[in-house]
């Protein structure tokens, strides 16, 4: 018998328990696993394999096509569709609508295919009620309540699936394993199993992991290396955007994104999202921009917006929703250092409206806007977008994709365009205006004095 200690929240491994862990900072996270000693065996000899190495030139690809699914924007992430015998890993936060989505995508499915959906995690009486308030049943698509891993072998040996879908992962136990359902032991097992599975029979799996409060897929880091794609299934619990991202993909780009709305009737897409984020603005109200933003391959326009306010702590508050903290805090030291504009001891708000999340350096010039707009409180033009990179020293940066950031603003009804020095020429339907620097974009933004 072997003693290990392993993380629950990351799956990393300790040589002794502790209160924290060294990997993802967990508190009271470790726990004892005991494993089974491997009998000792001699070395491995050479064996027949079942079919010889090919040419590469030789190998069928056929079998790596894609098949879609009837949900639009997850044959987008997954480059068109799901591919035979492919393992699928999605994560997301509880209630975020993951079996809602895997419904949705079985249910476009079994038109043509048997499929399988197991659920570890509610009763089948419980998914056969959202599967009829989603219009979602359909003759082939088959249902099984179980936690066996056995069992479910059973099941797909039964059923002869073309898709199996298993909510969710931590869930699954093999008896055979003397760890606790859920441990890092049973999660790396169960997965290897139906990975194994999904090549040997050709089935297209789709596995449901839970996410760590950080965010990130709970469970052995082996898992997300195993599988073939990794799907983020983020948004607000409490709102209706739902954004699919491809943090791995092996058979496609990752740069793709897909965008949902959550609805009474289920997971709807979105087709224009550039002009949902902008549904509710109120132009002429200070503190708020429109930047030219790109999800993977899509252009989006987003309202970035900015509050300042005297503070009355030594330290000023630096609140954000929707951006990346460091840097807002890096335009205000920019704004306060190379611009002379009075931000550093102020309290400062910064949000992407209507849920959107921005990350990307390209929103540089709108973030800063957005705070100088506030404190002067001058409101920028309505018909006015930027986009464009700050360095810390002032300096505007170009930034990918400048073309199709501008033509999506031209389509929308915006009209002018602040933009780095350094953009080159396009043709483009606006009144493109260049700035070198951050000074110089307040000054003809009108924010300056």
């Amino acid at each position: 018998m072997r003693t290990t200690f392993s993380c629950t929240e990351c799956g990393d491994e300790a040589p002794k328990w502790s209160g924290k862990c060294g990997s993802c900072g967990a508190w009271n996270s470790i726990i004892e696993e005991i494993d089974a000693a491997e009998p000792a065996r001699p070395g491995l000899t050479p064996l027949t394999p079942p079919s010889p190495a090919r040419a590469i030139g030789e190998v069928d690809a056929e079998g790596a096509t894609p098949r879609q699914t009837g949900v639009a924007e997850f044959d987008r992430v997954l480059g068109g569709g799901i591919v035979a015998g492919s393992v699928t890993l999605i994560g997301g936060e509880p209630g975020i609508g993951k079996s809602t989505l895997l419904l949705q995508v079985l249910a476009g499915i079994a038109m043509e295919q048997t499929v399988l959906y197991i659920t570890g995690e509610e009763s089948a009486q419980q998914v056969r009620q959202r599967a009829e308030r989603l219009g979602a049943i359909r003759a082939r698509m088959f249902l099984a309540a179980e936690t066996h891993l056995g069992h479910l072998l059973g099941h797909v040996e039964a059923v002869g699936p073309s898709v199996l879908v298993v909510d969710s992962i931590q869930t699954m136990v093999d008896p055979a394993l003397s760890s606790a359902p859920g441990s890092v032991a049973q999660v790396r097992h169960c997965a290897h199993q139906l990975v194994r599975l999904a090549k040997e029979q050709g089935v297209a799996v789709v596995l449901v992991g839970h996410v760590t409060k950080d965010g990130s897929i709970a469970g052995p880091r082996v898992l997300e290396h195993i599988v073939d794609t990794v799907i983020s299934f983020e948004g607000e619990s409490e709102g209706a955007l739902r954004v699919l991202r491809a943090v791995k993909h092996r058979f496609g780009s990752t740069q793709e994104l897909g965008l949902l709305a959550m609805g009474e009737g289920g997971l709807l897409a979105v087709e224009d999202p550039s002009e949902m984020f902008l549904a509710d603005r109120r132009p002429g109200v200070a503190g708020s921009v429109v930047v030219a933003s790109m999800e993977g391959r899509r252009p989006l326009m987003v309202e970035i917006q900015a509050l300042v306010a005297a503070s009355s702590l030594p330290t000023p508050r630096r609140q954000t929703h929707g951006v990346e903290p460091g840097r807002v805090a890096m335009m205000l030291a920019v704004l306060d250092r190379r611009v002379g504009l009075p931000v550093a001891g102020l309290d400062t708000y910064v949000m992407a409206a209507g849920g959107a999340r921005v990350t990307e350096p390209a929103a540089d010039l709108g973030l800063a806007l957005a705070v100088a707009s506030s404190l002067s409180n001058i409101a920028l033009p309505p018909d006015l977008v930027v986009v464009g990179e700050v360095g810390l020293g002032g300096e505007l940066r170009s930034v990918g994709s400048i073309e199709r950031r501008l033509s999506e603003a031209q389509r929308l009804g915006f009209h002018r365009a602040l933009v780095p020095r350094s953009v080159p020429d396009i043709e483009v339907g606006l009144e493109v205006m260049r700035a070198p620097t951050l000074e110089a974009a307040v000054a003809i933004a009108g924010l300056a004095g």
